[in-house]
């Protein structure tokens, strides 16, 4: 009995030193930036950028390394942010897409190169050529010759349903070269989730739930942004580019939904990112066919071929639904996504077996993805600059600038000047051949502008000078700018509106006679 219990310690013993000596050997492959500086790094980046609740989770070697949540759902409130903690992902819901039609594409139930008019033969773009050539692969890797978010403003959050959408891509006049040139452009991925509708039969969210979500257990991840403040556990949009930081409303852009439109978490984006890493298996089993991944990292369109001066990487792609890069000799995987908010990303390193993914409630900030700068630093052994300061400096001069640019406008208003005309002589409606109709009146001292596909969006629009009004949106998310009348023969016959870049770059012209109308 002695010798039996003497031989149950010694073993007993062997495995605790064994078990402590691979845990320690597990600690020491982790960067010391991880495992002794992540939590002050954060913390303090929080504070600086003023973001209320980040979630994060860092997977290595088929293993979580971490995987938790800082500071709180919603500003002054006591709800904690934890791995389970719904956030908006927008963009990086296109990687979801463009593996969706890849595996259709492997499958031969339908081809990238397959024309897009074979499926919606009313599809059209701005010019008849790049109609004819314009195929399922364009509309996946934002080379339509759009500019960055061209149209956004019409189809962002609107009550445009998703065909309407595409009817209007036709009068989204290209300042860029189709195929050639890279503007990133939401709408197309619109086109591809209508395409998998036809091919397959069933709506893309139910696509994606039945052969991506379910299979990688990703069971408190929901395809659209409908009724999410209703769920439990939310992390509410936040943003402070045009006042003091402040809880803006939830976007729904479910018409737009295979290019934007999908909730998670970090403890789901976790299985996402084992898949990414171990080609298309998830705990052993195989979800998507190896050639499936590789078909949406190969890259369709340049978007850069120059070695940065910032960080060591010297090119820059994009394939279905993900970019691609260079870091330190190692081939980098990412997507950002941002809806007002919330900006989150996701990005896998497979060579280093390496996943993270960062989500944030405060769109006005550049920490989320220096964050995820640093830690590949750490990883790939670049040495340390602390890319959190380096972006605080752009920041803060775009702040100024901003700042300068809201006084500005603020003293034109203040300075209380009399309009051109009578106030009623600028009401009427207007009309944009892209967008459709608003309509401005008269409220007092001030004018009100509606917009026909955003009913609960209004422009508070307060006169300044020269026939220029200051519009101050009821979501100030989309921003305080100044919006120009035109005058002819002493009437408005035109108004020149802008938003937050955030939504679209450009300013939109309407005009009161809607013939003839120039596209912005």
């Amino acid at each position: 009995m002695k010798s039996c219990q003497l031989k149950r310690i010694v073993t007993n013993s062997f495995i605790l030193l064994l078990s402590i000596t691979f845990s320690i050997e597990g600690v020491s492959q982790s960067p010391s930036f991880i495992t002794d500086s992540l939590d002050s790094y954060i913390e303090r980046g929080m504070k600086q950028w003023q973001i209320p609740g980040l979630a994060i989770a860092i997977v290595k070697d088929g293993k979580v390394v971490v995987r938790k949540g800082y500071g709180v759902r919603e500003l002054g409130k006591e709800d904690k942010i934890d791995e389970n903690t719904l956030f908006i992902i927008a963009s990086n819901s296109k990687l979801f897409t463009g593996t969706s039609i890849a595996k259709l594409d492997y499958e031969k139930k339908l081809s990238l190169n397959d024309k897009v008019t074979q499926y919606i033969p009313w599809f059209q773009l701005y010019d008849s050529t790049s109609t004819k050539l314009a195929n399922v692969r364009d509309m996946l890797c934002h080379r339509l010759g759009t500019k960055t978010f061209q149209g956004d403003f019409t189809f962002w959050d609107s009550n445009l349903e998703k065909d309407s959408i595409i009817w209007k891509m036709r009068y989204l006049k290209p300042p860029l070269e189709f195929r050639q040139d890279f503007g990133y452009c939401n709408s197309g991925f619109l086109v591809a989730g209508q395409i998998l509708e036809k091919v397959t039969g069933l709506t893309w969210e139910k696509y994606v739930e039945e052969n991506i979500l379910r299979p990688l257990a990703m069971n408190n991840t929901y395809m659209n942004t409908a009724g999410l403040s209703n769920r439990n556990n939310v992390a509410y949009p936040h943003n402070n580019s045009y006042s003091s930081i402040t809880k803006i409303p939830f976007d729904n852009v479910d018409n737009l939904g295979p290019a934007t439109s999908m909730v998670s978490n970090v403890k789901d984006l976790t299985n996402w990112l084992f898949l990414q890493l171990d080609s298309g298996k998830f705990n052993g089993t195989e979800i998507l066919p190896w050639p499936v991944l590789q078909k949406t990292r190969d890259i369709n369109i340049l978007t850069g071929s120059r070695k940065s001066t910032v960080y060591p990487s010297h090119f820059r792609g994009y394939g279905l639904g993900v970019f691609s890069t260079d870091y330190n000799g190692k081939q980098v995987y990412w997507h950002t996504g941002g809806a007002f908010g919330h900006v989150t990303n996701v990005c896998f390193i497979p060579e280093e077996n390496i996943g993270i993914t960062i989500l944030t409630n405060n769109d006005n900030q550049s920490f989320f993805e220096a964050l995820r700068f640093q830690i590949m630093d750490a990883y790939l052994d670049v040495p340390y600059t602390d890319r959190s300061k380096f972006q605080w400096g752009y920041f803060i001069q775009n702040k100024k600038q901003t700042d300068n640019e809201l006084a500005a406008m603020k003293k034109r208003v203040d300075a209380n000047n009399s309009p051109g005309l009578k106030l009623a002589d600028y009401t009427g409606d207007y009309y944009n051949t892209v967008y459709g109709k608003i309509k401005i009146s008269k409220s007092d001292n001030m004018l009100i502008c509606r917009f026909q596909h955003h009913p609960d969006l209004i422009g508070y629009m307060q006169y300044m000078d020269n026939n220029e009004f200051q519009v101050t949106f009821s979501n100030i998310g989309y921003g305080i700018y100044p919006a120009k009348f035109y005058i002819t023969e002493g009437k408005a016959n035109a108004v020149e509106i802008k938003s937050n870049e955030f939504v679209e770059s450009d300013a939109y012209l309407f005009a009161k006679d809607p013939e003839g109308l120039m596209i912005r």
